[in-house]
This record gives C-alpha cells, sequence and structure tokens, in this order.
C-alpha cells in the first residue's frame, strides 16, 4: 500500500453532505416548518458547498475518480442549489423540478458507480437517488406536497446514511482498525 500525500477527504465531505442534507430535507418532511430551509442554505454556502468541493479536489489528488466527481459535483451542487433559492432564479416555473431531474439522473449513473465502493456508500448512493426521484416529482407542474414530502423523509435516510459512512471513514482511520463496518463491495 503507498502511502497517501494527504488525509482522506471523504468523512469530510460526506458530512458536509450530511448535514446540509438534514436541514434541507427536515423542511421538505416538514418538520420545523421552513427553519430547515435557512440553516440548509447558510450550509449550502459553506459546508455542503465549499467544503465538499474541497473534498472533491483532495479525491483527484489520491486519484480516486469516483469520490473526485461525487464530491466535486454535490458541493458544486449545494452552490448551485443556494443561488437557486437566494436569487429567486426559479420561481414560477419548472425550474427547481428541470433541476432535480438532471441531479436524478446524474445520481443514478453514479449509483451504479457507487456498487463497487462500499456497502456504506452504496446505500447513500440508493437514498439519494429515491430522494431525487421523489423531489422532482413533487417540484413539476403546480407541485405536490406529499411527494416534496415523502422526498424530505428519504432525504432524511440519505443523510444518516452518509454521517453513518463519515463516522465510519473517520472511526476507523483514527482507531487504525474497523470499528464501525462499511461493508466494502468491489
Amino acid at each position: 500500500m503507498t502511502e497517501q500525500r494527504v488525509a482522506d477527504p471523504g468523512p469530510l465531505g460526506l458530512a458536509g453532505f450530511a448535514m446540509t442534507t438534514f436541514c434541507l430535507s427536515s423542511a421538505n418532511a416538514n418538520i420545523w416548518h421552513g427553519g430547515g430551509v435557512a440553516a440548509a442554505l447558510a450550509l449550502a454556502m459553506f459546508y455542503g458547498g465549499l467544503a465538499q468541493l474541497l473534498a472533491g479536489m483532495w479525491e483527484f489528488v489520491r486519484k480516486n475518480t469516483f469520490a473526485a466527481v461525487a464530491f466535486t459535483s454535490y458541493g458544486a451542487f449545494w452552490l448551485a442549489f443556494y443561488a437557486l433559492v437566494k436569487f429567486n432564479l426559479g420561481a414560477g416555473t419548472d425550474t427547481v423540478a428541470i433541476f432535480l431531474l438532471g441531479w436524478t439522473i446524474f445520481t443514478l449513473y453514479m449509483t451504479v458507480a457507487a456498487s463497487r465502493v462500499s456497502m456504506a456508500v452504496l446505500t447513500v448512493f440508493v437514498l439519494l437517488s429515491l430522494t431525487f426521484l421523489l423531489l422532482t416529482i413533487g417540484n413539476w407542474g403546480a407541485g405536490h406536497t406529499s411527494m416534496v414530502h415523502a422526498g424530505g423523509w428519504v432525504g432524511l435516510a440519505t443523510a444518516v446514511a452518509a454521517w453513518y459512512a463519515s463516522a465510519a471513514g473517520v472511526i476507523n482511520e483514527t482507531h487504525g482498525r474497523m470499528v464501525l463496518p462499511t461493508g466494502p463491495r468491489g
């Protein structure tokens, strides 16, 4: 095994994704009646956006194509989401649904690739695919509140799965042994 020049950025990227997803999904599930959106926007700019984007760049250095593309892309997703909401770019149109449809397609093919990473990462991507699909349907046309709420609940499960994968990366590395299993695949 060759020694890496940088620490594993995966747990950082997963944590940024998890926390931002948790906040937005809590709003989509209608748990805190919109409070999650403000928290998600703040996180989307920095933790979900910038920190994940940086994790993606570090994954390029580590020559991990899957993680580099995933973290860079989802970091950009959160930055774009921030712009879409903050600058009201999708008012009165299907802009949000089209935006989410693109991310659904991307996430579906990343799920195929995730099947060779670990069960923990595959779980995140399967749940995220379902989340995006439900939110896309929920935001199409006049909007379908029940689908958005369902997408919010699946999004919360996605956040929990991403936090688990992040925790496993940090805890296993820190302890120098497998403490939290991730179920290796490929």
